[in-house]
């Protein structure tokens, strides 16, 4: 089953984002990825609603981040994502670009897995629910 899943979100980063000199503080950049992520998760109708009647918990386990050029105070920038993997866990990958000329920002991956609210145990494989979703997409 091959499903492509994309998403992507505009952003403009606002002075509270940024340190004294009008750069993007690093740690921003993951509440851009989760900006993109929700909207690519929304295109399935899975929402934070959705997941917790899932009756699974999808923590994030690894995050990766590549600075390729700093992102500036009141810059229009693009964040895209993409459904990478979805098997045994779902990996998203992430592409900051400038809106403007689509010059590279940022790139990374997030890895989440499927927990069971109730008794904790994580599930190696996706549960059924959540690949009806990308086959309805």
């Amino acid at each position: 089953m091959d499903i492509k899943l994309t998403a992507q979100v505009e952003i403009i980063p606002q002075y509270y984002d940024c340190d004294p000199m009008g750069i993007v503080w690093h740690g921003n950049y993951l509440r851009f990825f989760e900006d993109a992520r929700v909207a690519l998760m929304g295109k399935i109708d899975f929402d934070y609603p959705a997941m917790d009647a899932s009756g699974f918990i999808w923590p994030i386990i690894d995050v990766r981040v590549k600075y390729i050029k700093s992102a500036l105070v009141a810059q229009r920038i693009r964040v895209e994502a993409e459904l990478l993997e979805y098997e045994n866990r779902i990996r998203v990958g992430y592409l900051i670009v400038d809106a403007e000329n689509g010059e590279r920002i940022t790139k990374g991956h997030t890895i989440q897995v499927a927990v069971n609210s109730t008794t904790g145990e994580m599930s190696f494989v996706t549960p059924k629910f959540f690949l009806d979703r990308l086959r309805g997409a």
